[in-house]
């Protein structure tokens, strides 16, 4: 479990220019990057940690003023990734590249197995885009985290169709729908799905106030006295 920062399995980006120069400037350029992690901080939309390679000022190559240098926290918004692209994407806003801020500053990093190979339906401002799965961001420790009826995870994806192609979006469980034609046949329209309110415990039980109960493991003796 970390605390505020993790590893990713880093990828390759192009970081907006404007981004690092307080966005008084740059605006349409680029600088390419590695993002090596993220951050989580409640209320904010997830940041990276990149390393700027300096690979775009071919030229200037072993020159260059911005190779190895580092950069903390930049928002997912500030990231295109590293892909063909017929043209760079413009802009997406915060509200649609991740719906719910992050819910708290402690979380967990973890790619599934099982969800990484084909695309996913991705929906953003009420319309369908195909996405590339990265990685997934679930999160603890707070009210909000740990609450049934609020929980959301950040499912990391790089869009790859619609206006917004190549850009790095973090969506929920009910912005996205994950398609793998060998597993199961995808479905169409909304699950009849409602978020729980309820918690499960073991130990809120009545039982729990009968010690005989509570204790009757497999070496208990069930012989009543």
């Amino acid at each position: 479990m970390a605390y505020l920062i993790s590893n990713i399995p880093y990828f390759k980006v192009w970081v907006r220019k404007e981004f690092t120069h307080n966005h008084r400037k740059y605006q349409g350029e680029y600088i390419h990057a590695l993002a090596c992690s993220i951050t989580s901080i409640p209320d904010r939309c997830l940041s990276f940690q990149v390393i700027f390679t300096g690979c775009e000022d071919e030229k200037n190559r072993l020159e260059n003023p911005h190779g190895g240098a580092m950069w903390a926290r930049m928002p997912i918004t500030a990231l295109v990734a590293d892909e063909p692209l017929d043209t760079y994407p413009p802009p997406i806003q915060t509200h649609l590249a991740q719906p719910w801020d992050c819910s708290a500053r402690n979380f967990e990093v973890i790619k599934f197995d099982r969800t990484s190979s084909s695309p996913w339906l991705c929906k953003i401002d009420g319309e369908f885009y195909t996405g590339k799965y990265i990685f997934t961001v679930d999160y603890t420790g707070s009210e909000i985290a740990d609450d049934p009826a609020q929980h959301k995870q950040s499912h990391v994806i790089r869009l790859t169709s619609g206006p917004w192609n190549g850009c790095i979006v973090a969506l929920p469980n009910n912005r996205v729908r994950v398609t793998s034609p060998a597993m199961w046949v995808t479905g169409k329209g909304a699950p009849d799905f409602v978020p729980s309110q309820w918690t499960h415990s073991a130990e809120e039980h009545d039982s729990y106030m009968d010690w005989e109960t509570t204790f009757n493991n497999l070496y208990a003796d069930n012989k009543k006295k």
